[in-house]
């Protein structure tokens, strides 16, 4: 009998024990949290949610856009790509931009991804396709497409590149700079001045994936992530 109530107690104290870590730190839901006072404050733009945030009743108006001159704010809510339909580049070219996440992971406990679109074509419509290369601020880095459907370029996991900035830790700043390139039969992304990816062209631009290179630029936010965008802009080759 001592024996079994030696067990049952010890068994009560875990299970206690586990409802007050519990209580002291809650597990954060991975869901989009919609922004107050959100929508598209920069002339010309426009922008549209990813289909699963829709499916999970997300409108596009719980992320938000602000610019203050040439600068782009961004502040997500659910995971959303931005353009202005009059950035277009065709051929041989680069877009790029600095990103700053001043407040590393401060809408989350893990970190989430920003970067640069290119390639893109019928935006905003369920036909729309694009690439982008976004880098996390733990130092890794993701290609994905649209073509309507979302396709990998790179590893289907971020992968690590030691050009890529890492954060001291969260609400720490960390900045990158991103870009896309079309250089002949290959799509390059860099960051920080060091290409991390280069893929062969005619293996992304083909059925389901991307209509042609050409098309408008912008940018794309994870969800629930905050950075600001300084010097976006599109250089031929």
């Amino acid at each position: 009998m001592r024996l079994v109530y030696g067990s049952a107690f010890a068994v009560a104290l875990a299970l206690c024990s586990s409802s007050l870590i519990g209580a002291q730190a809650p597990a954060q839901p991975d869901g989009a949290v919609a922004i107050k006072d959100g929508g598209i404050f920069a002339k010309g733009w426009a922008g549209k949610i990813d289909d699963q945030e829709t499916k999970a009743g997300q409108v596009l108006n719980n992320s938000r856009l602000t610019q203050k001159g040439a600068d782009l704010e961004v502040r997500t809510g659910p995971a959303v790509t931005y353009w202005n339909p009059a950035n277009k580049a065709a051929g041989n070219y680069t877009v790029k931009a600095t990103f700053t996440e001043s407040n590393y992971m401060g809408l989350m406990n893990h970190p989430h991804p920003y970067g640069i679109v290119i390639a893109g074509n019928d935006l905003g419509t369920d036909l729309q396709s694009f690439i982008y290369c976004s880098a996390y601020g733990n130092g890794t880095f993701i290609v994905r497409g649209m073509g309507p459907a979302p396709f990998a370029v790179s590893e289907r996991k971020p992968v690590p590149h030691d050009a890529i900035a890492k954060a001291a830790g969260k609400g720490s700043a960390v900045t990158q700079e991103i870009a896309m390139s079309v250089k002949g039969d290959k799509i390059e992304c860099a960051v920080n001045g060091t290409v991390v990816g280069s893929y062969d062209k005619a293996a992304v631009v083909t059925a389901g994936k991307l209509k042609t290179t050409d098309g408008v630029y912008g940018i794309r936010f994870a969800h629930n992530t905050e950075a600001s965008v300084k010097g976006l802009s599109m250089t031929k080759q």
